[in-house]
């Protein structure tokens, strides 16, 4: 009876430590009371392309190097733009000319013509005038017939037509063009504008620059090659900022609030980064197989994104991280 005793003394002992060592091998894990969670390395990436298709003309950059914001990384050729950009200048210059020209209305020797034209007319029917009254007294006299005077009559009033139209002729001289038309010169002086706005747009756009300080993870065309619109010639990994995906379970969301300060260690250094939670999502997940703990492989947990703020090489996109939570930066 004893040997059976101690058997089973030894068994639940050996029960008790297994399951001690099952909550403690699969519970959120804390270094002197901090809660010590698991994340990867996520670096954003961009896809660079321009805006306009074009014979690719150079590249300047081979993958894995680095780059600045604002470098020039590649150029397609520029000629057809040129010349389209100096077809829509000039069609600005000959829009502007119109509507300056209407502008100012007419010449002063326009106005002075209109004007000789005026005096010319009431010459022509003073003297229209003159023979008509002649004729038209002869008739009454019997001196003259009266057709005679019928003629006298239509030329006068012919004369004086064409005075009153020589009159009109010359306000409109003065008065200068319409409204509308200077306004529908003024519509195609902006139209003419826009489209060497575009033209110097789309010149600009044949040149391809770093938005930020990235590392070329692909060059994605050569020097050569004919490209879309859209089509992507460089993948950049960006530099800053730097990310860390991490998970927490429900029972330590409080302890993550955004704002709280972070320690972030990796395997491959013994440095030590700096972080703050700047996201927790207000939705939870099913934990992702990256997660290590196997606990949470099988719960629903929270993603959390936290801003590393002192980031180096030493971090690379997907890297494994070991995260301890401090207190929030907010005192919270």
């Amino acid at each position: 009876m004893p040997s059976v005793n101690l058997r089973i003394i030894i068994v639940t002992a050996i029960a008790a430590l297994a399951a001690g060592g099952y909550w403690w091998s699969h519970r959120d894990h804390s270094l002197d009371g901090a809660l010590q969670l698991y994340g990867n390395v996520d670096i954003r990436e961009v896809e660079l392309a321009f805006r306009q298709p074009g014979r690719l003309l150079r590249t300047a950059f081979e993958e894995g190097a680095t780059v600045k914001p604002g470098e020039l990384m590649a150029e397609l050729d520029a000629q057809p733009y040129r010349e389209a950009l100096a077809v829509a200048e000039a069609a600005v210059q000959g829009a502007r000319a119109d509507l300056d020209k209407l502008r100012r209305g007419n010449r002063p020797q326009e106005i002075a013509q209109a004007d000789e034209a005026v005096r010319q007319a009431e010459a022509v029917y003073a003297n229209a005038q003159s023979d008509f009254q002649r004729q038209s007294a002869l008739a009454a006299s019997g001196s003259a017939s009266p057709r005679v005077a019928d003629a006298a009559r239509s030329a006068r009033d012919q004369a004086e037509a064409a005075l009153a139209s020589a009159r009109q002729t010359l306000a409109l001289r003065k008065e200068g063009f319409r409204r509308e038309d200077i306004a529908a010169a003024a519509a195609r002086l902006a139209a003419a504008e826009a489209a060497a706005a575009q033209a110097k747009t789309a010149l600009a756009d044949t040149r391809l620059f770093a938005p930020a300080k990235a590392t070329v993870l692909a060059r994605l065309r050569e020097p050569g090659s004919m490209v879309n619109a859209s089509a992507p010639v460089y993948s950049l990994s960006l530099r800053d900022p730097v990310y860390v995906r991490a998970y927490v379970s429900e029972p330590n969301l409080g302890r993550v609030v955004p704002g709280t300060r972070v320690t972030l260690r990796t395997d491959s250094s013994a440095k030590v980064y700096e972080g703050e939670i700047g996201f927790v999502s207000p939705r939870a997940e099913f934990t992702p197989k990256s997660v290590e703990t196997t606990e949470l492989r099988t719960d629903l947990v929270y993603r959390l994104r936290i801003v590393v703020a002192n980031a180096d090489e030493g971090l690379r996109q997907g890297m494994p991280v070991t995260i301890q939570v401090g207190e929030p930066a907010n005192g919270k």
